[in-house]
């Protein structure tokens, strides 16, 4: 009951990877320009106003709604939700529009995209 060891070798080869071509940063660009057109939802805060239910069933055309800002004062502006920047309300060609005056730190908007 013996134990008999037998020499083996083994066959040691390199290996052989194909080179990294431009195709790996094209597809790589792709899927950045596939991101470039998600749609996202933007929304312009000109104000807010709590009102009752009797209020609001008292709304009619032609009823106004006062808003706790001043005429003049930045609007805020949202991006999915998230505030993104506070701007200023312009008339371009006849139609409402709004001017960005002021970006919200980068920081707190990489923040505030993982909530």
């Amino acid at each position: 009951m013996g134990k008999t060891t037998e020499d083996t070798t083994l066959e040691v080869q390199s290996a052989d990877f194909a080179e990294l071509d431009s195709s790996v940063e094209a597809n790589s660009e792709n899927k950045i320009d596939m991101l470039l057109e998600v749609e996202l939802d933007v929304t312009i805060e000109l104000g807010r106003k709590k009102m009752s239910i009797q209020e609001v069933l008292q709304l009619g055309k032609g009823s106004v709604i006062e808003l706790a800002k001043l005429a003049g004062e930045p609007v805020d502006i949202y991006v999915n939700q998230k505030q993104l920047a506070k701007g200023e309300v312009v008339v371009v060609d006849e139609n409402f529009a709004i001017r960005i005056t002021n970006l919200i730190e980068k920081s707190e908007r990489l923040k505030s995209l993982g909530k």
